[in-house]
């Protein structure tokens, strides 16, 4: 069972062609509710998304900021499980052929359902990579052979102090993209991201990864247009999207339009 479509190489090769990076929100599968869960992401498609990262609701997410914290809880209030995470990703996928669909959950999560069966129902949900936020390099590898069994692309985490060692294991193992993280430390955009020097994207060439994509701490269009420049295939903004649901939850209406709104204007940003 593989996914036959490579959906993140045909991305990068259209943006290529139009001289733009890639523009990713980020928001929890869920979040406020499950019929609200699917608006919510038709609207970043609508507003020009490139792709979509999808987080599953956990109850000890150790990477996350309040914001992405508090989106868990309130995906978790509605009895949220798996299985209902998975039904969302596959109603988006019914409407959304081509568009990249990425996961961003804990190890746990996988665990507990067994590797095998979680990779393989995401891709019968139509899910095209996975990035586990608490398995360093050192550990990934068991994700990634069964990762590479079921066609799904196992995305791996280029930190910003990362080793020439660890860089080149990033770039011999990277499939998809690569997620360059912008800072150490919890997602956010309380705290923002400091834009790596252009050194760490030329090494991260030299040393042939995915294509970069950065992300933690992205809030702006400005931040968004200085990633691109500074050599990143593209940015993610999660904490900033994830703020405007909290930030409009009786107004669901409103929500979505400031959604779509917001994820225009990140994507304008990403034009060479």
């Amino acid at each position: 069972m593989t996914n036959s479509v490579d959906r993140y190489e045909n991305m990068f090769s259209q943006l290529n062609h139009k001289n733009e990076g890639a523009f990713v929100p980020f928001v929890m599968v869920g979040d406020p509710d499950i019929q609200s869960s699917v608006e919510i992401i038709k609207a970043l498609v609508a507003g020009g998304a490139d792709a979509l990262e999808l987080g599953f609701p956990y109850s000890d997410p150790i990477a996350d900021g309040p914001t992405i914290q508090q989106a868990s809880i309130r995906a978790l209030s509605n009895k949220l499980k798996t299985d209902d995470s998975f039904e969302i990703i596959r109603q988006v996928r019914e409407i959304h052929a081509d568009i990249p669909i990425g996961l961003l959950l804990y190890s746990n999560l996988v665990l507990k359902r067994g590797i095998e069966k979680f990779y393989q129902d995401a891709v019968v949900a139509g899910v095209d990579s996975i990035l586990i936020a608490d398995v360093p390099l050192r550990e990934a590898d068991r994700f990634i052979a069964v990762s590479e069994q079921t066609g799904i692309k196992q995305i791996l985490i280029a930190p910003p102090n990362a080793s020439d060692e660890t860089l080149a294991e990033i770039g011999n193992k990277s499939q998809g993209y690569t997620y360059l993280l912008g800072r150490a430390g919890v997602t956010g955009a309380e705290t923002a991201v400091s834009i790596p020097a252009s050194e760490l994207i030329d090494k991260l060439t030299q040393y042939k990864v995915a294509p970069p994509i950065l992300g933690f701490g992205i809030s702006t269009p400005e931040q968004v247009a200085e990633a691109i420049k500074s050599g990143a295939a593209g940015a993610i903004s999660g904490s900033a999207t994830v703020n405007i649901i909290a930030d409009n939850l009786d107004q669901p209406d409103v929500m979505l339009e400031k959604l779509t709104s917001f994820v225009q204007q990140m994507k304008a940003a990403t034009h060479k």
